[in-house]
């Protein structure tokens, strides 16, 4: 009876905080109440026994150290009902700690948008914002508190499957785009559709070696801090809650323990008031790194440097009592990494109702809300980008009476849904809608659709062609759908070859042959290379993986219900000898100008060019840049010009346009790209209508990291550039920045 008195008491003296107390206070009080055990459970993450986004880890005992408040956070656990009757063993422990619960929800929940590489083609930051929103709302009524998202590695190198998660090759737009998805994921954190967002890989997981998943990253603080760090101190602006190391070492060291990303810069120079959490098994994984002997060193560097919750190494849990015994790990380390953990839980409203994320009704009807589905399939519009349009084939003609349909990618539905898609349980692929239903909805019996495979999207044979070609000879026009499964590109899918697998380009060339007008499509996670058919097809449309109204929104595009407005966030190659490459390059003393090779930095066997440049999309009408106008020729560090441009859509129908600025720094105490993103809007104009666009420049965009880190502009002249990508610039002048 006195000990039922005493942990009575316990859970009073814990929970029964005065409405003015504030959230560090009650953290503070809820410190005191714990034991060492109990604090390293608050920093250890497990995973469930079902799906999972790494290595499945059976253990038996998760329940009962569950109910003694040894585990802080379980991921891959997902829908009401599993996270309730998690959270209610919770609150079986000692002190009623509520568990968090993470999940991998990348671009969408239930509702799927595209995967975010595509997304960033839209250049809309609203639409992207959004997508988080949505995504969150769904994940949330599901018993979710917390995303692994955004990803906002910089990436070069298409090889790299992970640059599927991210927003591409630019620093400017990643940052923005970075921002975007935070504030859409976390909303007013605490609300029952508000989720945790976690920036990651931090930091420059993108710039592997070789573009090969989990290796090595070798690099300079300067261009750390020029090109891969400002996205993450993007979302630290928009308050990310939870930042996650990356897998890979930087100049030798593992990220979990880089104490100059977690402790010096992170939590240091930008004052980060989040958590970090280990990447799955990453603090364990430095034993092969050859970094540490053990998981108990690991656990000892890892604490040291900063990061909080280890997920699924389980050297926390083992480990971090011995080494506080022995006087190698303070307490008072431990206690801020808890704080910061408890912090969140309050902040989300845990400690008032566990179960605040838990109500079936809730969740059935935001799996079941059409305004999401509405959203979804616009997004996805805006994240096609139609590549070439030679012979106006596009957009297709409602009268037209027979279409073919052809390729591996006409009829799947879950590879619509990309990699990193959710499979939300009891729910199946069935509302996920294919190009074929898409077609089928949108031209209903008044266009007759005819469907051959033609091939598998790795198949050797051409069995399949003959079935192909009779069906093109029946039709008007001939739309070819073909690509990579969405399994290939993603978490360890780096690849060497980047061309369309198996005979499909075969298929191209036998079609092209009917004399029938084609429309490529082209279903991807990364830039392909298809030289071939960029050369040689007049009409080819760029569709990624869009997610669960893929098939609605390609049709939208083809019939001109929607004008694409798409633009590459990654520059294309023309194979992979180029990579990586990216327009914001160096110059170098001997640049190849005209594609002059002659003992110059340049390729004897084709140009240094990509393919399709960053920043390039068409649409189906036409713009018109002039009138470019500065307020002023010279600047000072602390005022700003006035930029403006007229921009005019000289075609026949309404169309959105991404006007961009890139800036070039003349000369520098180091040497600066050649060109760079510093701006961009993206404007609807109606067919005839004119716009005067305005930018500001200030002295935030002149700035750079010189080769002591200091954050500066120096005087000199700049080029400023305005255009409809990095290789279509339309308007130039210049000015300068005087002291």
């Amino acid at each position: 009876m006195k000990k039922s008195i005493t942990l009575a008491f316990v859970f009073v003296s814990v929970f029964a905080f005065s409405q003015q107390q504030t959230i560090d206070q009650k953290v503070d009080a809820l410190l005191k109440q714990m034991t060492l055990e109990e604090k390293i459970g608050q920093l250890n993450q497990y995973t469930g026994d079902n799906t999972a986004t790494g290595p499945i880890t059976i253990n038996a005992n998760k329940q009962n150290e569950i109910k003694k408040g040894l585990i802080g956070s379980m991921l891959n656990i997902m829908g009401t009902k599993y996270t309730r009757q998690c959270q209610e063993l919770a609150m079986q422990s000692r002190l009623k700690i509520p568990l968090l619960f993470g999940l991998d929800v990348i671009h969408g929940y239930k509702t799927t948008f595209p995967i975010p590489l595509a997304e960033a083609a839209s250049w809309d930051l609203t639409a992207i914002e959004l997508a988080a929103r949505v995504a969150a709302t769904e994940a949330a009524a599901s018993g979710i508190h917390w995303t692994f998202a955004p990803m906002v590695d910089i990436a070069r190198d298409p090889r790299w499957g992970r640059v599927m998660e991210g927003a591409g090759e630019d620093t400017y737009l990643g940052s923005k785009i970075a921002y975007s998805r935070v504030k859409g994921f976390q909303g007013n954190l605490g609300d029952v559709n508000s989720v945790m967002a976690c920036a990651k890989h931090f930091a420059a997981y993108g710039a592997a070696v070789g573009g090969r998943d989990y290796n090595s990253v070798d690099m300079s603080n300067r261009m750390l801090w020029e090109t891969y760090l400002p996205p993450f101190k993007a979302a630290v602006d928009a308050g990310a809650a939870t930042f996650m190391n990356s897998f890979n070492d930087l100049n030798g060291i593992p990220a979990s323990a880089n104490n100059y990303l977690l402790r010096d810069i992170l939590k240091g120079k930008w004052n980060f008031q989040g958590f970090v959490v280990s990447d799955w098994g990453s603090i364990g994984e430095m034993v092969n790194h050859g970094y540490v002997k053990d998981k108990k060193e690991a656990a000892l560097a890892s604490i040291t440097a900063g990061s909080d919750m280890d997920m699924e190494s389980n050297a926390y849990r083992y480990n971090l009592e011995q080494l506080v015994k022995e006087n190698k790990v303070s307490v008072a380390l431990i206690d801020d990494a808890v704080k910061r953990i408890l912090r969140k839980k309050f902040e989300l409203g845990l400690f008032d109702d566990p179960y605040k994320f838990c109500s079936p009704e809730r969740e059935q009807k935001e799996m079941n809300n059409p305004e999401h589905t509405k959203a979804a399939r616009e997004i996805a519009a805006k994240s096609i980008v139609l590549l070439k349009n030679q012979q106006d084939v596009l957009p297709l003609s409602k009268g037209l009476k027979t279409i073919a349909f052809i390729g591996p990618m006409v009829k799947p539905k879950r590879d619509n849904h990309g990699f990193w898609a959710v499979d939300v349980k009891g729910i199946d692929s069935t509302y996920i809608v294919s190009q074929w239903e898409g077609l089928e909805n949108k031209v209903g019996k008044r266009t007759k659709i005819l469907y051959a495979k033609g091939c598998g999207v790795e198949d050797k044979s051409k069995e399949g062609f003959a079935d192909a070609l009779n069906v093109a000879s029946q039709a008007e026009v001939i739309i070819l759908s073909i690509g990579e499964n969405f399994n290939k590109s993603g978490e360890a899918k780096s690849k060497s070859n980047l061309h369309l697998p198996g005979v499909q380009e075969e298929l191209v060339k036998e079609l092209q042959k009917t004399g029938k007008p084609i429309v490529i499509l082209i279903n991807a996670g990364r830039p392909l290379v298809f030289d071939w058919i960029a050369d040689n097809m007049p009409t080819i449309v760029y569709t990624w993986w869009l997610g669960s109204e893929a098939g609605n929104a390609i049709a939208d595009v083809l019939f001109g219900d929607y004008n694409p407005s798409g633009k590459l966030p990654m520059s294309f190659p023309r194979t992979e000898g180029q990579i990586p490459i990216y327009y914001n390059h160096f110059n170098t003393g001997r640049p190849s100008i005209n594609e002059d090779k002659i003992y110059k930095s340049a390729y004897i066997d084709l140009p240094t060019t990509p393919k399709f440049p960053f920043g390039y999309g068409l649409s189906y009408t036409t713009f018109e840049y002039s009138d470019l106008k500065l307020s002023k020729k010279t600047m000072k560090n602390n005022e700003t010009i006035t930029v403006s441009v007229n921009v005019k859509n000289t075609g026949s129908v309404k169309g959105e346009e991404v006007v961009q600025l890139y800036l070039r720094d003349k000369v520098g105490s180091v040497v600066r790209p050649v060109i760079e993103l510093k701006d961009f809007q993206k404007i609807t104009l109606n067919r005839g209508e004119t716009k005067t666009i305005e930018f500001t420049i200030d002295n935030q965009k002149l700035s750079f990291y010189n080769n002591v880190l200091e954050f500066v502009s120096e005087p000199g002249d700049f080029d400023l550039m305005i255009g409809s990508s990095s290789a279509d610039i339309r308007l130039r002048d210049s000015f300068e920045l005087v002291k």
